[in-house]
């Protein structure tokens, strides 16, 4: 920030969204520092590969020049690659909060409808249920909640409204802006989360049973294209090799898809399994 600080504010207006994204996703940075430090981790890398390429590339013996080129423009467009991760940096923490809250809304729902049942004052509820911190995200914005009730003297109305402006998930500013609006009308916040929560299961429930449908189209497509392909390809090629119509390494190519190609696709089944799992595991 020292150094760059003052040369990259005049550009702080081209990230326009920056700043919301820096809010929501818990990054304690303003725009010209995350800006500031962006840069100059993308000039320290530049830094580091001009030289290092330079030599790579010189080993080929294709001239001087075109080395000197061929460094400046690899090292330019991996820097702009780090550079464009800076800014998407944010965005991938948002949405891994947002899935970390909706894997935990449906019980959070209910545990807060429980205390509020008891009929304590809202500042109460939160900060009862900020003390379950089982579940993760949704009990850090109950207490930034309280917080904000308790260090800067907000009250409840103001204190949702800061939590809706910064929370990544949709249910939750919905749950939030439901909880400010019965508080308002005076209605009976304990019968409005009970309600609320039921919902908040029944779409978990829902997400779950199509999770369960496609976990059995994944597990086909890896049974019979993975495991039978693999068993089929390495018989047909050992019967082949007997036979001499193959002319390369069988071994090499056997040992290729055994250690790399099957461990290299299975991890790939398991990602996008996790990534389909409405919890997330």
């Amino acid at each position: 920030m020292r150094l760059l600080g003052r040369h990259i504010h005049p550009y702080t207006k081209f990230f326009p969204d920056l700043k919301s994204d820096l809010k929501r996703s818990g990054l304690r940075m303003t725009v010209e520092e995350y800006l500031s430090l962006s840069v100059l981790v993308c000039i320290v890398l530049f830094m580091v590969e001009l030289p290092l390429f330079s030599f790579i590339i010189s080993l080929f013996n294709l001239g001087f020049l075109f080395s000197i080129f061929m460094s400046v423009t690899i090292s330019f467009c991996i820097c702009g690659l780090f550079f464009f991760f800076f800014m998407k940096y944010p965005q991938i923490v948002i949405g891994d909060k947002a899935r970390s809250i909706g894997k935990t809304l449906p019980f959070a729902g209910i545990c807060l409808s429980t205390i509020a049942s008891s009929r304590l004052p809202p500042h109460k509820i939160f900060e009862i249920f900020s003390k379950f911190t089982e579940y993760g995200e949704v009990s850090k914005e109950a207490k930034r909640i309280v917080t904000d009730m308790k260090a800067f003297g907000l009250n409840i109305y103001d204190s949702l409204e800061r939590a809706i402006k910064r929370t990544p998930s949709k249910d939750l500013r919905d749950l939030f802006w439901s909880i400010m609006s019965t508080l308002k009308a005076g209605g009976d916040l304990g019968i409005y989360l009970s309600e609320k929560s039921k919902t908040f299961l029944n779409n978990y429930r829902r997400k779950l049973d199509e999770f369960a449908h496609s976990l059995t189209i994944y597990l086909e497509i890896y049974l019979t294209a993975l495991v039978l392909g693999a068993i089929f390809f390495i018989i047909l090629t050992s019967i082949m090799s007997g036979l001499g119509g193959l002319k390369v390494n069988i071994v090499l190519i056997q040992f290729f898809l055994i250690f790399l190609f099957i461990p290299c696709i299975s991890f790939a089944f398991i990602v996008l399994i996790k990534s389909a799992s409405p919890g997330g595991e």
